[in-house]
């Protein structure tokens, strides 16, 4: 192949998985066209119609499976139906071929999610097209991607889940379909805020006593954030530990943890699985600016708020102006409907029964947020030291830049497929394109090469 061959010609081992574990025959041509969607995918990506146009201007071997003709797009979509139906055997053999690339005593792995859009209105059948909360912030309609990478960046897995799942649920499906697939005798799961809940750390001490009771030799381990809504929870422990630690420098401190309410799958267990560290991390320079911007925001509220006060004490004192009369009742919705907008109900509180308009700020909430500002949280079971238990969840950023690597270089939305087994053939093709860009990335560090795979990606385009 004459485009596309030549940045990938090292990992070659990692495309041939396209083809294996699918049943010999006429299912072999179709077959052949995921190694062409995979390559241009990696190298031009664009729809599946594009894949046809992008065989054109590509020189492939005479054994490809293109003797009787050249394909056509329904023979690509069959293609991906067949990838769906045994993606357990793809997955399977993926896995043979990535174990050498980690490290089975010591497999620190980091989990998150993403949400991708989808195109079209119309339901089928166990749709995985749901509408919810996207990263953006903003309600779309969507399908959930999870992925698992290793310390070096390397995607080892990924699961496609319905648009409106919440997280949490979707984490301890993953490890097991993580421990099933890779033999490892230490794992240590990085995660990000959304992914704690009472229930996830009792299921997961749950399974550490089910893999010892078999017999397998696995430490299950963890790092999880603690989402901002619930540092309440922590609050005591927060405050004598911030009651010892200077203001203005950076420092971690730690201190052991319960939850309140015990849940049931730790009631039969060792205290040794449940034992529990809150690690606490202090930047003075983020909480500076996050006291800041929220100060400068409320002032900003409380300016608007004196100003139309001051206009509706105006009025009554006889004052006429131009325009139509602020009333109490406009006042106070759109005082209200401010005051929302800025995230600040919780702090700046409006009086919607009072006749008059009026609202106050609660400064014992101001000075606890004040108080959080620049704080990190993390619940972890690891035997590590504070300060190394904060430098691995902050390595969790690396996964962030392979969804971005797979939303900006691989382009794995929009999405205009309706069938869910053709939305995961797409997120496995793109899984695939994943890996081959990793393993290029890592190859051409080993070897001190200053060229980036974006960049051999452009020349075989």
């Amino acid at each position: 192949m004459q485009r596309g061959a030549t940045a990938v010609a090292e990992p070659a081992a990692v495309l041939a998985v396209v083809t294996l574990g699918v049943p010999d025959g006429w299912l072999d041509r179709l077959t052949s066209l995921q190694p062409c969607a995979l390559l241009r995918r990696l190298c031009d990506p664009g729809s599946k119609l594009g894949v046809l146009r992008w065989l054109e201007t590509v020189a492939l071997p005479l054994d490809f499976g293109f003797s009787d003709g050249p394909p056509q797009h329904q023979h690509l979509l069959r293609a991906m139906d067949v990838i769906d139906d045994h993606s357990d055997a793809l997955g399977t053999r993926l896995a043979t071929l990535m174990r050498p690339l980690i490290d089975e005593d010591l497999s620190v792995v980091f989990y998150d999610l993403t949400t991708v859009e989808v195109a079209g209105q119309a339901v089928v059948a166990d749709d995985v097209r749901a509408y919810g909360r996207a990263k953006s912030g903003l309600g779309a309609r969507q399908f959930m991607l999870s992925l698992v990478q290793t310390a070096e960046g390397l995607p080892i897995a990924h699961e496609v889940h319905p648009g409106n799942i919440a997280e949490a649920k979707t984490l301890l499906p993953m490890i097991k379909s993580l421990l099933a697939r890779y033999p490892l005798k230490r794992v240590v799961l990085v995660a990000d805020r959304g992914l704690l809940s009472v229930n996830n750390l009792g299921e997961l001490a749950k399974l550490q006593a089910k893999l010892a009771a078999e017999g397998r030799a696995v430490s299950l381990e963890y790092v999880l954030a603690v989402p901002a809504a619930r540092y309440g929870d922590f609050a005591e422990a927060l405050r004598v530990s911030a009651s010892t630690q200077p203001a203005d420098k950076p420092w971690v401190a730690e201190t052991t943890w319960q939850p309140s309410t015990k849940p049931s799958p730790e009631s039969a267990l060792p205290s040794t699985l449940t034992r529990r560290r809150l690690v606490i991390a202090h930047d003075p320079e983020v909480a500076q600016r996050r006291t800041q911007a929220r100060n400068k925001m409320i002032h900003e509220l409380l300016a608007l708020g004196e100003q139309w006060g001051g206009k509706l004490d105006a009025q009554d004192a006889g004052a006429r102006r131009r325009g139509r009369p602020l009333s109490d009742s406009g006042a106070k919705a759109r005082f209200h409907h401010a005051v929302k907008d800025a995230n600040l109900a919780h702090l700046i509180k409006v009086d919607l029964q009072a006749e008059a308009f009026s609202f106050t700020v609660d400064e014992d909430k101001q000075r606890y947020l004040e108080s959080l500002d620049g704080k990190l949280l993390l619940v972890t079971n690891t035997d590590a030291p504070a300060a190394e238990v904060v430098q691995r969840y902050k390595s969790l950023a690396d996964i962030e830049r392979g969804f971005r690597v797979l939303k900006s270089d691989i382009e794995i939305g929009p999405v205009y497929h309706r069938l869910p087994k053709r939305i995961r053939a797409h997120a496995l093709v793109c899984f695939m394109a994943l890996i081959l860009y990793r393993v290029m990335r890592m190859r051409l560090k080993a070897h001190d090469r200053a060229t980036r795979v974006r960049h051999l990606r452009h020349a075989s385009a």
